[in-house]
């Protein structure tokens, strides 16, 4: 299962935020640093309207959303990579996750301590930057001499990885966000598992005051936030984390109520989840018969029997064929009956990428 690491300095709330998105209340939040030192894990849900519709066409037992994890890591300080703060323990938890929420504290208040004294978004998001790339420079440099030496005995496998390093280490000494595109697809696709931190995707969590919601453009440090990503080509989520915390307490009900107060229309904690569910590269397909309707979540580029394999290891192993209708089409149809009478059920084989939407059953024998 892919992860989502929630990471930023202490005391901006990265921990309250986490409990709203899990609703488990399983993180300490506190109003020191190092609160948090062994990562918490969370399983969250996924929030689809398709789902609702699927369960009002199909009437299932249960219905069940897609789920992915995530991490709330302890707060990273100036010196992390050099050991402050517990540093080194920190960064290599940063290292399992497959994308980064960095949440940035945007508001001001005298109760709440900040590690650097006055608020400054973009100190804090340069301080977090600035951390990760030391801490890839110092690994890259080891790892580059001895892929040297490999290279020199033609391992293509070490020229691969040093082709990349060479190409992104330029971005790294100059803390910049790194452009994948300058790589090749081959060497692209083994960045994951090179688990370099600065190559991670990120997008930013701007933690604001409950009253600045409804319009948080009126916000000084979302203004800035928001500039520095746009160069960055990083998304920005607006959150409240007290505001979410307080919600997650709620039934459905008095939450839309309450945010109705405050002039919202979602609650920030959906939107998040929804944002880091695509900054993972996820997709999601659909199950659908009387015992439940079932979102389960994919990697984009996933073939029909790896999708499969998501449900059980043996579907992938004896797939034959998957029968498929599109979100669209079904809704459309009504039923399943209805849309093979229509004809828009289709038979995919092996090689069929599997589309965001899908409705599918899997043909298989073991």
């Amino acid at each position: 299962m892919l992860k989502a690491g929630i990471v930023g300095l202490p005391n901006v709330g990265k921990s309250t935020l986490f409990n709203a998105l899990t609703a488990s209340y399983q993180a300490e939040s506190a109003n020191y640093p190092f609160c948090t030192i062994e990562p918490n894990v969370g399983i969250v849900k996924v929030p689809d309207r398709r789902l609702e519709v699927l369960r009002d066409l199909v009437k299932p037992q249960q219905v069940l959303p897609a789920a992915f994890e995530f991490v709330d890591i302890a707060g990273l300080v100036r010196g992390a990579s050099k050991g402050e703060g517990l540093g080194n323990q920190f960064l290599s938890h940063i290292r399992e996750v497959d994308a980064i929420v960095h949440v940035v504290r945007c508001f001001d208040d005298e109760n709440i301590t900040h590690v650097d004294g006055l608020i400054d978004p973009l100190r804090d998001v340069d301080t977090i930057h600035i951390e990760l790339a030391m801490a890839d420079q110092a690994s890259l440099t080891k790892r580059m001499e001895r892929l040297q030496k490999q290279k020199k005995h033609g391992d293509k496998r070490a020229m691969l990885e040093l082709s990349v390093f060479e190409k992104i280490l330029p971005f790294i000494n100059e803390v910049e966000a790194v452009d994948l595109d300058v790589l090749t697809d081959e060497e692209r696709e083994i960045v994951p598992e090179l688990q370099l931190l600065s190559t991670k995707p990120m997008l930013y969590a701007a933690n604001v005051k409950e009253d600045e919601l409804a319009d948080p453009d009126k916000n000084k440090y979302v203004q800035a936030l928001k500039a520095k990503a746009a160069e960055e080509k990083r998304p920005v989520v607006i959150i409240s984390a007290q505001i979410e915390a307080e919600l997650s307490a709620l039934d459905p009900a008095e939450a839309a109520s309450y945010l109705e107060t405050l002039g919202v229309k979602d609650s920030g904690v959906n939107t998040l989840i929804r944002a880091a569910f695509d900054l993972l590269g996820l997709k999601t397909y659909f199950t659908a018969g009387e015992k439940e309707v079932r979102a389960w979540p994919f990697e984009s580029g996933f073939t029909a029997p790896k999708c499969a394999g998501i449900i059980h290891t043996d579907f992938e192993r004896g797939f034959i064929k998957a029968e498929v209708i599109g979100y669209d089409d079904y809704v459309r149809s009504g039923s399943e009956k209805v849309a093979k009478e229509k004809g828009v059920m289709r038979l995919e084989g092996k090689d069929y990428v599997m589309d965001d939407g899908d409705v599918v059953h899997f043909r298989f024998n073991v």
